[in-house]
């Protein structure tokens, strides 16, 4: 076998392996998807009252807490954008109001 039959051999093997580990990459991102799907539908049954179970509880006031953050973070926001007092105008501005 040649020098460039070894190469291609070579690259061949590579690509399949690159392939692989693309593919297992790709079903860990899945299956990260998947779970946190099956959380968001599960804190969504916690919340109707139709799924009680001791063990989610402390998960769930966690999921709370983490929304009442969030969302008091996006008001104080929408506050200090509303409270923010106007920006003196420029020199250039002036003068071409002039």
């Amino acid at each position: 076998m040649g020098f460039l039959d070894k190469a291609k051999t070579v690259a061949g093997q590579v690509a399949t392996k690159t392939k692989e580990g693309v593919e297992d990459i790709q079903a860990k991102l899945d299956l990260g998807n998947a779970y946190n799907e099956l959380g968001k539908a599960t804190f969504e049954l916690i919340e109707s009252g139709e799924l009680a179970d001791e063990r989610l509880d402390e998960h769930a006031a966690k999921v709370r807490a983490l929304h009442e953050r969030l969302e008091k973070d996006e008001a104080d926001a929408a506050e200090d954008t509303e409270a923010a007092p106007e920006p003196e105008p420029s020199v250039a501005t002036e003068q071409a109001r002039e």
